[in-house]
């Protein structure tokens, strides 16, 4: 059953050699998301990973080589050849494993295509619950997904005038646990805004909603540097 979810970008900066000499200017970010992880980990030894990507690239181990810097992560305890295939988000979900000190801890990956409509969002989602729901364990959820890429003229989608309130519904919905609010975001101006999270966020919203009554969000994060929108939260379940 699905306990807790944490939700966390995704960018290759968030690794420090692959940030390099930006390391320092993403430090805010990479613990929040790291307390997070940690926070996710707690009482959980399965997380299921919920990010764009392709079923059929999912594998167990994968490296950071293709952003500049050969650093390999593992979504399990047991070693295996890293695949040059493994979608960014399980990337980072693979170096969040790495720090949580839970040597253990397997991560299930559950790709969502990007494109996704928010219909069909909603429906995997609520399939997605009912599995996790059958288990008896208790499971994280780590969502992973980039805000808009337009918040500033040098941002990698330039600059948006619309992104800075978008962006703003969507922490203040990740931090009240509105998942409404998450599950009725625009696709359009989400693909305009060039956000890399909305499918993820809202097959999150719909496997928290189907999985309990009642949610206790917090928003550990919200900023864009580089022009980016990156959102930390934490969902509890209330019982």
């Amino acid at each position: 059953m699905i306990v807790r979810v944490a939700i966390v970008p995704h960018p290759p900066i968030l690794v420090p050699e692959v940030a390099a000499g930006a390391a320092g200017e993403t430090l805010a970010l990479r613990d929040a998301c790291l307390a997070a992880a940690r926070a996710l980990a707690s009482g959980c030894r399965s997380w299921v990973a919920v990010g764009a990507g392709d079923a059929a690239a999912a594998g167990s181990a994968g490296t950071m080589r293709g952003y500049g810097a050969d650093v390999a992560v593992s979504l399990g305890p047991h070693p295996c050849p890293p695949r040059d295939d493994l979608p960014l988000p399980l990337l980072v979900a693979g170096w969040l494993r790495a720090y949580v000190d839970a040597p253990d801890l397997v991560v299930r990956p559950a790709p969502v295509r990007a494109g996704t409509g928010p219909a069909e969002c909603a429906r995997t989602g609520r399939r997605l619950a009912a599995e996790l729901g059958a288990e008896a364990e208790p499971v994280g959820l780590l969502v992973l997904g980039d805000g808009s890429a337009t918040r500033s003229v040098k941002a990698p989608g330039y600059f948006d005038p619309r992104a800075e309130a978008f962006d703003a519904r969507v922490a203040a919905a990740l931090g009240a646990a509105d998942f409404a609010a998450l599950l009725s975001l625009d696709p359009a101006l989400a693909e305009e805004l060039g956000v890399a999270g909305r499918e993820a966020w809202q097959v999150g919203a719909a496997v928290a909603q189907a999985s309990a009554p009642r949610w206790r969000g917090e928003l550990v994060y919200s900023a864009a540097p580089y022009g980016v929108g990156y959102h930390v939260a934490l969902w509890e379940a209330v019982r």
